[in-house]
C-alpha cells in the first residue's frame, strides 16, 4: 500500500514546462443520477474519485442495483492505490464492496463518510480489502503520487469534501455533492474562502463540478428552514401517530425530526435496518444527539399511545423491499397502519423513481393514512447548489477548464451554458460522457482514449448479469413468447418431420382467433423445415436460424407483435463445428 502523510495546508508550484500528463478517466454519473465513479491517472498509479451504485430504473426489470463497468479498473488493477469518498450517499460510495472483491484500495474521506462505507462493505465480508485513511476539514495529504486537499462542503449527508488534486499539470478541483447553505444545522459551511484562496495562489487548471440542479433557477433552500416547517407540522397533528420517511444518511432531517417530536412529546423511534445502523453511527460520533430517554426501538413501542410516537423510516425513494413500501401494502411486521396515522415524505423522488415513490404514495393511501409530502409542503430542502449558488462557486474558482459531472445529459449541458455565462470561452467547457476521458498536458486538456463503461447489473447474489437478459425480460414483459417444437427422425442419411410442429407461447393470443394464428403458424414452421430438410440443412443450428426467421415474420405480419421466438429442435445433429471438433 502507498504510505500517507497528513498535514494541514501547504503551497503547490503552478505547472511548469516538460510536466508529466494527467488523464482523467469517467467511469460513471455523467449522463444518470448515480453510479459516480470517474479516475485520476498520475505517474502510472490511479485514484479513484467516488465508486458509486444507481437504483434500477423501471425498464430493468428485476434488476435491484447497477454498478460503474469496473473493466478498466480490472485490467490496471496494479495500479489502483486508492479511492477518495467524496461524502456518505449510496450513489457515490454504494458499489465499494463490488470493487473490493477485485481490488484492495485504501479509501480516503471524513470519519463520517468512512463509517458509512465501512458498515456496507463489512456487510458483503470484504472489509480486508480495505483500509481506511481518515481526513478532516483543510487537510492536505500524499499517497502515492497524489497530493491532496480536502475542503468541507454543505450537502445533504454531513461531511462531504471537494478535492483539489495538486498535480504537475495545476490543480484538478473536484467540488463533489454541494449546496452554498448560509445556514447549516451543523454550522459547518462550504468553505468558499478556502477554495477562492487555492484558487487565487495556484489556478484552478481544470474544475469538475457538481451538476444535479444546474437546471433549477435561483438559490437552494437552507436546511434548517426545513426544519422549522417540520416543527409546525408536527403542533398541528396532536393526536395522530406520525411517521417520517427520510434518506437514511440525511443525519440533519433526522436530527430535525427528532428534535420537531421531542419538542412535541413525542417518542422517536426507528425503523429500517440502514436507518437503524446509521442513527446508531452518528449518535456515537456525536453528530446526532437524540437523548436516551426520547429513544425506543422499534420492537419496544406497543405501550405508546400514538400522539406521543414519531417513527423515522427508510424508504422515502420508494424502494420495493423498504420499511415505508412494506407499510403501504400491509406487510410489515413492526407497523401496521390505520386512519389516525400521519406519513410524511421527507424528500423529494430521485429522477426515476417517481413513480415508484407514487405506488407507495397510493398504497398508504389506500391504508387510510394521510400522506404529506413536498410537492405540498415545505418538508424537504435539496442538497444540490442551484442554477446562482453553481455561478457562484464559477466566479470564485475561475478555472482554466471545465467539465461538468454528476447528472443527466440535460443537466450537464445546461451547466456548460451556465460556465459560458460566468466568462469561460465554449472551447474551454467540455461535455463528457461515461467511458471518455480527457489528458491534460503543457498543451491545453484534449480527449483521451475510451474505456468499457456499461451498465452492470446486479440480481441477488448475480453482480454481472448479461445486458441481454435485460433486453429479453423487456420482450417477454410487452409482447411475451412463442415457441416452435420440432421433433425429427434421423435414420442414415434420411432426416425427417415426426408429427406436426407444436406451437407453444404465453403472453401472445388466445382465444379461438389465438388458435386459428396457431394453426397458421403451425403450417409456416412445418413448410419451413421440410423445405430446409429438402437443401440438405440438418444442423440443430441452421433448423432454429431457419424456424425462428420464417416464424418471427409471420408473427409479425400476422399480429403486429414481436414477441420472443424460441425454436427447439429435437433429435438434429448439433452443429458442424462441434462435429468437426469430435473428429
Amino acid at each position: 500500500m502507498a504510505q500517507q502523510t497528513k498535514s494541514k495546508k501547504q503551497s503547490s508550484k503552478k505547472p511548469a514546462k516538460k510536466n508529466s500528463d494527467v488523464r482523467v478517466v469517467f467511469l460513471g454519473g455523467l449522463g444518470e443520477i448515480g453510479r459516480n465513479c470517474a479516475a485520476i491517472d498520475l505517474e502510472g498509479k490511479i485514484m479513484l474519485i467516488d465508486v458509486g451504485l444507481m437504483f434500477p430504473e423501471d425498464d430493468m426489470a428485476g434488476i435491484d442495483l447497477v454498478l460503474p463497468d469496473f473493466t478498466w479498473l480490472k485490467e490496471n488493477a496494479d495500479r489502483v492505490i486508492g479511492m477518495v469518498a467524496t461524502h456518505g450517499h449510496e450513489d457515490h460510495i454504494g458499489a465499494l464492496s463490488f470493487l473490493l472483491e477485485h481490488i484492495p484500495l485504501q479509501i480516503i474521506g471524513s470519519p463520517l463518510t468512512i463509517g458509512l462505507a465501512r458498515n456496507r462493505i463489512e456487510e458483503r465480508g470484504m472489509l480486508k480489502q480495505a483500509t481506511f485513511i481518515e481526513v478532516s476539514d483543510n487537510d492536505r495529504i500524499q499517497v502515492g503520487p497524489f497530493d491532496m486537499e480536502f475542503f468541507p462542503v454543505t450537502h445533504s449527508v454531513p461531511h462531504g469534501f471537494a478535492t483539489a488534486f495538486h498535480t504537475p499539470q495545476g490543480v484538478i478541483l473536484h467540488s463533489g455533492d454541494f449546496k452554498l447553505d448560509m445556514t447549516p444545522v451543523d454550522g459547518r459551511l462550504t468553505d468558499l474562502a478556502g477554495i477562492g484562496h487555492m484558487a487565487k495562489d495556484d489556478g484552478v487548471r481544470l474544475f469538475l463540478c457538481d451538476s444535479t440542479n444546474a437546471t433549477n433557477q435561483g438559490f437552494s433552500e437552507s436546511e434548517t428552514s426545513i426544519g422549522q416547517s417540520i416543527h409546525d407540522l408536527f403542533r398541528s397533528k396532536e393526536g395522530q401517530r406520525i411517521i417520517v420517511a427520510c434518506f437514511a444518511s440525511h443525519i440533519h432531517r433526522v436530527q430535525q425530526v427528532a428534535d420537531a417530536a421531542i419538542a412535541n412529546g413525542r417518542i422517536v423511534a426507528t425503523l429500517g435496518r440502514s436507518m437503524n445502523k446509521n442513527v446508531h453511527l452518528a449518535r456515537q460520533m456525536g453528530l446526532l444527539k437524540i437523548p436516551d430517554t426520547h429513544l425506543r426501538k422499534i420492537e419496544d413501542i406497543e405501550d405508546i399511545d400514538d400522539a406521543n410516537l414519531c417513527i423515522i423510516s427508510t424508504g422515502s425513494q420508494g424502494e420495493p423491499m423498504s420499511a415505508l413500501a412494506r407499510m403501504a401494502t400491509g406487510d410489515n411486521r413492526w407497523l401496521t397502519l390505520h386512519e389516525n396515522d400521519c406519513v410524511i415524505l421527507s424528500s423529494h423522488p430521485i429522477p426515476g423513481n417517481e413513480s415508484s415513490v407514487t405506488r407507495v404514495i397510493d398504497g398508504l393511501l389506500r391504508k387510510g393514512a394521510e400522506v404529506i409530502d413536498s410537492s405540498t409542503h415545505r418538508v424537504h430542502a435539496t442538497g444540490h447548489a442551484k442554477a446562482e449558488e453553481l455561478k457562484v462557486m464559477h466566479s470564485i474558482v475561475q478555472p482554466e477548464w471545465f467539465i461538468p459531472v454528476h447528472g443527466e445529459y440535460r443537466h450537464m449541458t445546461e451547466h456548460a451554458h451556465l460556465a459560458t455565462q460566468m466568462g469561460m470561452s465554449a472551447d474551454r467547457v467540455l461535455i463528457c460522457q461515461d467511458g471518455q476521458s480527457v489528458v491534460l498536458s503543457d498543451d491545453g486538456l484534449r480527449r483521451g482514449d475510451d474505456v468499457p463503461a456499461e451498465y452492470i447489473f446486479v440480481q441477488g447474489k448475480l453482480d454481472d448479469m448479461d445486458p441481454t437478459v435485460i433486453t429479453e425480460r423487456r420482450v417477454l414483459g410487452t409482447d411475451g413468447f412463442v415457441s416452435a417444437i420440432i421433433s425429427l427422425s434421423i435414420v442414415g442419411p434420411n432426416v425427417e418431420m415426426l408429427g406436426e410442429p407444436e406451437i407453444a407461447s404465453r403472453g401472445w393470443v388466445h382465444g379461438d382467433e389465438g388458435d386459428q394464428i396457431r394453426k397458421e403458424a403451425m403450417h409456416i414452421v412445418r413448410t419451413a423445415v421440410e423445405n430446409a430438410l429438402k437443401d440438405g440443412k440438418r444442423t440443430r443450428q441452421e433448423l432454429e436460424r431457419i424456424v425462428r426467421r420464417a416464424l418471427g415474420r409471420f408473427v409479425n405480419q400476422r399480429t403486429r407483435l414481436r414477441p420472443m421466438i424460441v425454436p427447439v429442435i429435437l433429435g438434429a445433429h448439433e452443429g458442424a463445428e462441434k462435429s468437426k471438433k469430435k473428429r
